[in-house]
């Protein structure tokens, strides 16, 4: 075994592989950015290493310096983690070049397995059911939009190089499909380097099951049985869970023996995940599962796989990478149990996902569950990356207890200031139909307006906020705000206290009970912070001041946080609708669409193409027409 490695990542992928290297006596190398210069994965590293600005392509996705700072550091392997340059094969080949050992698969099986259209054809060669679609070369938008006609709408559009939900736009009809197009490949071309695209017939009750292979240098090839990710938004996981709900022995069977079959097509060693479509109209079964793509890398959800079967994967890496064999054969690996995984994001479900960015000023999560977070109390989202916080995976011993934990979980979750989508994960997990097991991959996209509306506070909740002003805060003024009195106080008779707060706008008449609520808050000045249900409530004792830089409502349109303008669709002048798209930017590795709040005109448009912006610099102000 090797006594040091280099993790060439950041966050919660690094830090769950420090996790392993530590146990097992390995040293641990962390790079980071000037961004991540205090970041928690740094600081939980034996050596750090600075490889450039904050920019990912200046510094995590730039082999030459991560290979030059596991030679400084005396590093003797890399492992790439679960992201940037993880499946890239000339970063693989470097890497052995300069003598490290590689934690991953051979560059050959990155390439055969890189681009989904190849990938697709040597699956078909190799005997392994493929999704039906297109996946020529001519990949004019004429061509494309007449092969989507053949296949017949619904259509996917994918990126050959696609991953993690990007480059990726579903088409309802032949009308929409010039702009999906162009907006899938623009994205593509932003994340990947390579705007070509695949099509594929759409399953209109899809579930996205995959399989967790391994594969070592002497031969071996095994499955760790399958996980379900179809709980998904957009495309982009958001639940997962290990084994997948109502697969029969006999589906098992199939999908498995596929998996292992795929990886043997391109010599795979090391860790990998096949992921399969399943038509799910008429539950799973072996004949109704095609395969989609292989990633050969380690999953964001593999610590369900990891509950499951009681073994620790990136160990599996370590040793499959020092070339030893398989720990275990196919017969001795046993499954037991559920685990359910959810992902929590720095995210406003609210407002449409966008990311929320800032310190983490009150930071906690649960001790029920598995966590795997990326930062600590004290740390910063930044907008430079993606803003997963953690991972929360509860384990029990059947499915409705292990999801039952995880939504206790998620819903002790505690952060602020930053917004989470802890709250959204709660009414996720409570989702009667994904409860019982009637889960594909529009479940979120059918109940979405269900699913993020504005929480509101429980009574107790409002109470506890009175309490704290009543108190005068923990630490405060022990004098009662001038907002909150008694009323209807008689003799003889227990007193009414009531506390006159505001939500937000909106005014609250809260009656406090004898006994103060002992719910967790943070008090601040003239406001109240009160944790509930994985939402945080903000709540004043007087009015709140009036907006002056606006949102929407005055006709200024801001930026929701710091991006680059990657189109601009208006100028000045312009006379635009309610919902008219006027420019777009991104931001954390996404598009966000910017729309027009009302009917009016272009009065001022205060940005250009391609302009790097700051989260609340006016963008656009529109005057009511």
């Amino acid at each position: 075994m090797f006594k040091s490695v280099l993790v060439a990542n950041r966050g919660e992928i690094a830090r769950r592989v420090f996790t392993t290297a530590r146990r097992l006596g390995i040293e641990t190398v962390a790079v980071f950015s000037e961004a991540d210069a205090n970041a928690a994965h740094v600081r939980d590293a034996d050596k750090a290493v600075l490889i450039g600005p904050a920019a990912a392509r200046e510094s995590y996705l730039v082999g030459e310096r991560i290979i030059a700072a596991a030679q400084a550091a005396g590093a003797e392997a890399i492992h790439p983690g679960y992201g940037f340059l993880s499946e890239n094969a000339d970063f693989a080949e470097a890497v052995a070049k300069a003598g490290l050992i590689w934690i991953g698969p051979p560059p050959s099986a990155i390439r055969a397995m890189g681009l989904k259209d190849a990938a697709k054809s040597l699956m078909a060669k190799a005997g392994v059911p493929v999704t039906p679609g297109y996946l020529g070369e001519d990949q004019s938008a004429k061509t494309l939009a007449r092969e989507a006609g053949k296949i017949g709408y619904p259509v996917l559009i994918k990126a050959v190089a696609g991953g993690g939900g990007k480059g990726m736009r579903l088409v309802e009809k032949a009308a929409d499909f010039d702009a999906a197009l162009a907006s899938c490949q623009r994205e593509a071309k932003a994340s990947f380097g390579d705007d070509r695209v695949l099509l594929e017939t759409y399953v209109t009750r899809p579930r996205h099951i995959e399989v967790q292979v391994f594969g070592d240098s002497h031969g071996a090839v095994v499955h760790l049985f399958e996980r379900d990710c179809s709980l998904q938004r957009r495309h982009q996981k958001v639940i997962e869970e290990a084994p997948a709900p109502g697969m029969s022995d006999e589906a098992r069977a199939a999908v498995t023996a596929a998996a292992v079959q795929a990886a043997k097509a391109v010599g795979y060693v090391g860790a990998g995940t096949v992921e399969f479509i399943a038509d799910a109209s008429q539950g799973l079964k072996g004949d109704r599962i095609w395969f989609m793509e292989m990633n050969t890398r380690l999953q964001v959800e593999h610590p369900v796989t990891e509950m499951v079967t009681g073994l620790d994967l990136v160990e599996w890496q370590f040793r499959v990478a020092a070339g030893e064999p398989l720990p275990l054969s196919q017969d001795q690996i046993t499954l037991t149990g559920h685990a359910v995984e959810a992902r929590l994001y720095a995210e406003n479900p609210a407002t449409g996902f966008l990311p929320s960015i800032g310190r983490l000023e009150h930071f906690s999560l649960p001790e029920n569950v598995r966590t795997d977070a990326g930062v600590e109390v004290g740390d910063a989202i930044s907008p430079f990356y993606d803003p997963m916080i953690a991972k929360l995976i509860a384990h029990a011993p059947n499915r409705e207890q292990a999801i039952a934990d995880l939504a206790e979980a998620c819903a002790e979750v505690e952060v602020w200031p930053v917004r989470t989508n802890a709250g959204f994960l709660v009414r996720c997990l409570e989702t009667p139909d994904f409860i019982a097991g009637a889960v594909d991959t529009g479940l979120i996209g059918r109940d979405l307006e269900a699913l993020t509306a504005p929480a509101e506070p429980s009574a107790e909740a409002l109470a506890t906020a009175g309490w704290a002003f009543r108190e005068g805060g923990e630490g405060g003024d022990d004098e009662a705000s001038p907002w909150i009195g008694l009323k209807g106080f008689r003799l003889n008779a227990p007193a009414t206290t009531t506390a006159h707060l505001f939500l937000g706008d909106t005014a609250v008449e809260v009656e406090l009970a004898d006994d103060p609520s002992r719910m967790v808050r943070i008090v601040a000045d003239d406001e109240v912070v009160v944790f509930e249900g994985g939402e945080a409530f903000l709540l004043r004792d007087h009015p709140p001041a009036a907006d002056a830089g606006g949102g929407g409502g005055d006709g200024a349109i801001l930026a929701p946080m710091p991006g680059r303008v990657t189109i601009v669709s208006v100028k000045a002048g312009d006379t635009v609708v309610k919902g008219q798209p006027l420019l777009t930017l991104e931001a954390m590795k996404m598009e966000h669409a910017l729309n027009a709040p009302f009917d009016g005109v272009v009065e001022v448009l205060a940005t250009e193409l391609g302009a790097q912006v700051a989260e609340g610099a006016t963008l656009v102000r529109i005057t009511k027409d």
